[in-house]
């Protein structure tokens, strides 16, 4: 991506870049000498919002990239090979058949 490209919701890559800098920035912290990651959710760029049921991965990837690493602890996970770009209605309803016949253990 380019700053000021467009990205899947529309908004620009320089704005998207920004609010994970500052989202960030509160959460390695300084501690003896070492870095470490402050996991508590009331500072992450999500606080507030439920945390996902169902993480789609398009393209085949099977590996959550860091995305929502905590918040979809007990998300049922979804990977297909349609590419981000042809991930329309027909594979999103293809992605919710599959969750519905889940059962969700929630860790248990």
């Amino acid at each position: 991506h380019h700053p000021g490209e467009l990205g899947p919701a529309g908004e620009r890559q320089d704005q998207r870049d920004h609010e994970i800098i500052q989202c960030r920035r509160p959460i390695l912290r300084q501690r003896g000498g070492q870095r470490q990651i402050d996991s508590n959710p009331h500072r992450v760029a999500s606080a507030g919002l439920p945390d996902p049921d169902l993480v789609i991965r398009t393209g085949g990837e099977q590996r959550l990239s860091n995305f929502l690493i905590w918040q979809s602890a007990y998300a049922e996970f979804y990977s297909t090979e349609v590419l981000w770009p042809d991930f329309g209605a027909e594979a999103f309803d293809a992605a919710l058949l599959e969750f519905a016949r889940r059962t969700r253990r929630f860790g248990r």
